[in-house]
């Protein structure tokens, strides 16, 4: 809603993948008000989004998810955002709409972020069948990593230019902004997801699979991501790093697009989805080395999915996304929710939402009911399964 990030767009480099009847813009921006861009901006530019999406979907062959990528901290991304979300279940109930949302850290510069993110949430919960949570901070810290590595000057640790996770090489910009390196992570989780759709493998998964395999329960469908590997060695004449490496770094926390630690937590389902030259084999003996260090629910113990494209991302050879349903994310959101009644329990900036035509108070209290519950409906499985295991089986003689 503001129009200069719009320009933005019209004069860089892909501006040939856009027509611009489908960049959809207002002036002044939604000011960090979840209200003003649900509500204002949502039914002043309603007929128009809707419009425009019936057009695009008119062109698909086999139309099969809509991707919505936005943030969750400021006024447009988490205000109008689940506005479309919810446009998009009314005009195309049948079709699966995936969110790739981002979270605001807890040393965020918009104060009102935790209100616009747990508002933003209710939404999520209600009416996405998968969301992709990425935290800012595990973006800044997968950056400073990668460039920590980049400059430690081992010989034998020379990282291969333009060959990391955030590099934008394959792209047709020349110069980086600051946030780029940050947004190619995200850009890279997307082109991962999408790939089997894109190109041959030899156990492709369809976009509707994701949904359909991850998530048992409707509301428990917040998928943490794991990327892999995040750069490639310069030095030829050092091994490439191991595939079985690989696979463990995808299950460790410094690899993840959220913060949270999945070891101390428990398994709903996962999906591999890996790309390159790796066999079925490969695949099997990672699976079952892995199988005892994670803990599963009983009753999805065999809850893997897997995915097989032959095509590498550029730069590497082999890579790995891990998406797993994991009762890790209630930590996370507990915190998220920490921040909300802080500033909720002292009334601090409601009036602003409460000028905004179509806002009501009752909002707050059960957009922060809604992510109380969902909490407690991770926290529940994780201790039930824990605490009551079931009593095993006496044969009777």
């Amino acid at each position: 809603m503001e129009e200069g990030v719009l320009n933005e767009v019209r004069q860089g480099p892909l501006r040939q993948l856009f027509s611009t009847t489908q960049l959809i813009s207002d002036v002044s921006g939604s000011g960090n008000n979840w209200a003003v861009g649900h509500h204002t901006y949502g039914s002043m530019y309603r007929e128009q989004i809707v419009d425009q999406i019936r057009r695009a979907a008119e062109h698909c062959d086999c139309l099969q998810t809509f991707f919505l990528i936005h943030s969750m901290g400021g006024g447009t991304g988490s205000g109008l955002g689940t506005c479309v979300l919810k446009l998009l279940e009314e005009e195309f109930p049948e079709v699966c709409r995936l969110v790739t949302a981002v979270y605001p850290s807890s040393e965020d510069d918009v104060i009102t972020s935790p209100y616009n993110s747990v508002l933003a949430m209710r939404e999520l919960t209600e009416h996405a069948h998968c969301v992709f949570p990425i935290e800012n901070q595990s973006l800044v810290d997968i950056v400073s990593q990668i460039q920590h590595m980049a400059h430690t000057g081992k010989p034998s640790a020379v990282i291969k230019k333009d060959c990391t996770i955030i590099s934008g090489q394959g792209g047709m910009s020349k110069t980086q902004k600051p946030f780029d390196s940050m947004n190619n992570i995200v850009a890279n989780l997307l082109l991962n997801i999408t790939s089997s759709a894109r190109f041959e493998g030899s156990l492709n998964m369809d976009l509707n699979e994701i949904a359909m395999n991850l998530v048992p329960f409707p509301r428990l469908h917040y998928l943490v991501s794991s990327l892999t590997p995040l750069y490639t060695l310069a030095d030829v004449n050092v091994p490439t790093r191991r595939l079985d490496q690989m696979f463990t770094d995808a299950f460790s926390k410094e690899f993840q697009l959220m913060k949270a630690d999945p070891r101390h937590s428990l398994y709903l389902s996962c999906a591999l989805m890996l790309r390159g030259n790796v066999q079925v084999s490969d695949l099997r003996r990672n699976i079952e080395r892995l199988r005892p260090t994670l803990s599963f629910v009983p009753w999805n113990a065999e809850g893997w999915k897997v995915s097989l494209c032959s095509v590498p991302p550029v730069g590497h050879t082999h890579s790995l996304l891990a998406l797993a349903n994991n009762t890790c994310v209630a930590s996370a959101f507990t915190k998220l929710r920490d921040r909300f009644i802080k500033l909720y329990r002292k009334k601090a900036h409601l009036h602003h939402y409460m000028c905004v035509e179509g806002m009501e108070t009752a909002d707050f209290s059960e957009a922060l009911h809604s992510l109380s519950a969902l909490i407690d409906e991770y926290s529940q499985l994780h201790t039930h399964t824990h605490t009551h295991q079931a009593p095993r089986l006496n044969i009777a003689t």
